[in-house]
């Protein structure tokens, strides 16, 4: 047999066998008291917002696409989820103390002004979730006022 040919044999038969080490899914299925829109009166436009662009990498909750099932795409992804939700986990917002939630609604408007949320190779693979310039300003202003009434409550 050909080196060319036994290479791609090997590298065939590694693919496959990662196939079958698949991490776990983000997935509880269920939304937490302490889940953002349980904490907050939300309006629906803004929920939808962080649903379709935020949810998937911070939150409890991830909608999987087709492509999540094929090694090594699921590992990548679920590095991107655990980072996502290390930072900001929209299911977890009313356990943070309220100096951390004004912070943390602050640093959202910051990513979404700088272009770095949602980040360019979720937007890549998710177009129909790509915020338009109105829905940015709205969803900055919203974040605006509610970290502003934080502030000015304690």
């Amino acid at each position: 047999m050909k080196p060319v040919k036994k290479i791609a044999l090997a590298v065939g038969a590694a693919f496959i066998g990662i196939q079958f080490i698949q991490p776990a899914h983000n997935k509880s299925g269920q939304v937490m008291p302490a889940d953002f829109t349980k904490v907050y009166v939300v309006p629906s436009n803004v929920q939808n917002i962080l649903q379709n662009a935020c949810y998937d990498c911070h939150s409890n909750n991830t909608n999987y696409p087709w492509y999540s099932n094929i090694q090594p795409m699921a590992w990548m992804m679920k590095r991107h989820i655990d980072n996502g939700k290390e930072k900001l986990n929209f299911s977890e917002f009313g356990i943070y103390s309220t100096r951390r939630q004004i912070s943390k609604l602050k640093g959202i408007t910051n990513q979404i002004k700088g272009n770095e949320m949602p980040l360019s190779s979720y937007k890549a693979m998710h177009t129909k979730e790509n915020l338009s310039k109105e829905e940015k300003a709205f969803i900055i202003n919203w974040f605006n006022k509610t970290a502003d009434s934080l502030s000015t409550a304690n």
